[in-house]
């Protein structure tokens, strides 16, 4: 599974086939997994993990990630990216739930889901520190609803650490 999910994330951040460019295990923490990887000159760091429950009425899914990123060369910090495994419908929205709150602004591109500021990211990042689980809701191209529920086990442990490879005050 995680060499798989190392893959995958080579290909949705465009790595170039170089090993020297092949995302580094930086550690496993709970639920997540930390990496980094070099882009040219510049280092980025990243975590990820996969849903523990998916739910919905499809025949067929892809890949389903959720995925925080650090780019310190382009002051870029807790970007955080849903990957649905599906092509969204356009101009949907995503709804993610951490315990009594809810970010219910999220806009789509393809399969992925984003924040649509800074602030938000920072928000997200902060009550996925403090949260136990998290679900993530979405509609298909095809009006397909579905569910992704998320352990964050390990969330703050796997922060910590592309905080410390990305050197992160964050």
């Amino acid at each position: 599974m995680k060499k798989y999910l190392i893959l995958f994330l080579a290909t949705i951040f465009s790595f170039s086939a170089s090993a020297a460019n092949m995302p580094q295990e930086i550690g496993e923490y709970g639920d997540w997994t930390a990496y980094s990887y070099q882009e040219g000159k510049n280092l980025v760091c990243y975590m990820a993990s996969t849903p523990k429950r998916d739910e919905g009425n499809y025949k067929k899914r892809g890949d389903i990630y959720a995925v925080v990123t650090h780019r310190p060369a382009d002051k870029s910090f807790n970007v955080v990216n849903f990957v649905a495994g599906y092509n969204y419908k356009d101009n949907s929205k995503v709804v993610v739930k951490i315990g009594t709150t809810s970010f219910n602004n999220l806009f789509t591109n393809g399969d992925n889901a984003w924040a649509p500021d800074n602030q938000t990211d920072k928000k997200l990042v902060e009550a996925m520190q403090r949260g136990e689980k998290m679900t993530v809701e979405g509609v298909s191209f095809r009006g397909t609803k579905t569910k992704d529920t998320y352990s964050l086990k390990g969330f703050t442990n796997a922060y910590r650490a592309i905080n410390a490879k990305c050197r992160s005050k964050r």
